[in-house]
């Protein structure tokens, strides 16, 4: 296997359009965030990084929300696609004295060799990326054998009301800012050939919270 990602395929104009989209909230992504978090996240953000271990990479930074949950003595990396929200999560990592290498680069061509961590987190993000299955094949790849993979979502929920309003709403999204309502990372997870540790929704089944591990 190659130690740099395949990009042949890659939608350059579909993830450009998402970095723009992203530099343009980033100044109220927190605001808008801490609102969703109490209403939907509750402490789920501290129970999946608290996985974390060894080196790890988290992928989709964001503004670095998920900074104060991982464990002391893990090694972080991040990367962010966005540039905004990447100095944002820059100047979090400052304040809380948390030490990471914070990045700029893309989820769909990871800028790793193959077997790089221990541990690859991603949380809120793979509903925005453009390929979301090419995303879940990098995380794959630069994970060491037996390495786990850390996921947090919202998913289509498991009531049927729900699930139309999440579609009504997608309409919406996916035309101003390209974010899906109704994909499902556990099912490329379980294609790229991993082994479920833990799969677990709330809040009527919209909140999907995955463990899982490459194969050795």
């Amino acid at each position: 296997m190659s130690d740099t990602p395949a990009v042949e395929h890659i939608s350059v104009e579909a993830t450009e359009r998402q970095r723009r989209v992203w530099d343009r909230r980033a100044r109220g992504y927190d605001r808008g965030m801490g609102l969703m978090e109490r209403l939907f996240l509750g402490d789920s953000r501290a129970r999946v990084c608290s996985h974390a271990e060894g080196e790890v990479l988290e992928v989709a930074v964001g503004t670095g929300r998920n900074l104060p949950f991982f464990p002391g003595g893990v090694r972080l990396t991040g990367v962010e696609l966005s540039r905004e929200m990447l100095t944002i999560a820059r100047s979090r990592a400052t304040r809380l004295g948390c030490r990471a290498d914070l990045r700029q680069g893309d989820a769909q061509a990871l800028p790793f060799p193959d077997a790089s961590f221990d541990t690859v987190v991603c949380t809120l993000s793979l509903c925005s990326i453009p390929d979301d299955r090419r995303a879940v094949a990098e995380m794959k790849r630069v994970l060491r054998p037996g390495g786990q993979l850390l996921l947090l979502d919202h998913v289509p929920s498991t009531v049927r009301v729900w699930r139309v309003v999440q579609w009504l709403i997608e309409q919406i999204t996916l035309r101003l800012e390209g974010e899906h309502m109704l994909r499902r990372p556990l099912e490329h997870v379980q294609a790229e050939g991993f082994g479920i540790e833990h799969a677990e929704r709330s809040k009527a089944g919209v909140i999907e919270q995955i463990v899982a591990r490459k194969p050795l």
